[in-house]
């Protein structure tokens, strides 16, 4: 019998996850610290208080550990614009605030935004984004456009290509924009509601969400969040 198949005698599926949980938080602590090319796994098993070797039983690479590193980053952090908004009927640019305030809190994915070497070094170059995946989403998005569309919550006169691309301009000019020195200085809620502001007085048409649309600006709202955890639990499980 092999270490990993009585390993998975003995432990039940909760139990394993929780122990995958344990090492992935023992891994963000320190690649957040210390940059993932110093960070070894020797590190993360010390740090998680696990035989290196346990690290193999969930993981067959440090590379794989540190993708689903940032893929279960991904679905914390929808889950918690999930949870923010349920109910909400989010316009345009209030959900754009929600998505930029949940990813500033995970250093995580800003520096995989960012394309950061120094935080991800030799990861950026293995980590892609898949095509479907991203096409899934971007239909998942257009689908929210549409129903603010049909309630004459966004111009009509862009066509959702072009909305969609207005939004991410103004999502990655956001995290890529430096903060600004001195009295000019402004604090990460502050430009948050002026990415929101931007981002509506954009693509928005001036119309409020009246009670009559509420419910079903909410419901698209919540529909696009459940795709988008969808997508990312799916790839997240595929690294687990």
């Amino acid at each position: 019998m092999t270490a990993e198949s009585s390993d998975r005698r003995r432990r039940t599926p909760e139990q394993r996850r929780a122990r995958a949980d344990r090492i992935l938080d023992a891994a963000a602590e320190l690649v957040v610290r210390w940059g993932y090319d110093k960070t070894t796994l020797d590190d993360v098993s010390r740090h998680a208080h696990v035989a290196k070797g346990t690290i193999y039983l969930h993981w067959k690479s440090r590379e794989a550990l540190f993708t689903a590193l940032l893929r279960r980053e991904r679905v914390l952090m929808l889950e918690a614009v999930r949870l923010c908004t349920a109910g909400r009927a989010e316009p345009v640019g209030g959900l754009v605030r929600r998505l930029a305030l949940e990813m500033l809190r995970r250093p995580l994915l800003k520096a995989l935004l960012l394309g950061d070497g120094e935080v991800l070094g030799a990861l950026l170059r293995h980590k892609r984004t898949s095509p479907e995946a991203a096409e899934a989403m971007s239909t998942a998005f257009a689908a929210y456009l549409g129903v603010l569309r049909e309630h004459g919550l966004v111009r009509s006169d862009l066509t959702p290509a072009e909305q969609q691309n207005v939004m991410a301009t103004a999502f990655y000019g956001f995290f890529h924009a430096p903060a600004l020195p001195g009295p000019f200085h402004l604090d990460i809620e502050r430009r948050a509601d002026l990415l929101a502001e931007t981002v509506q007085r954009t693509l928005g048409s001036g119309r409020p969400v009246t009670p009559e649309s509420a419910a079903q600006v909410a419901e698209a709202t919540a529909r696009y969040l459940d795709r988008a955890l969808e997508i990312a639990r799916r790839k997240l499980e595929e690294s687990l």
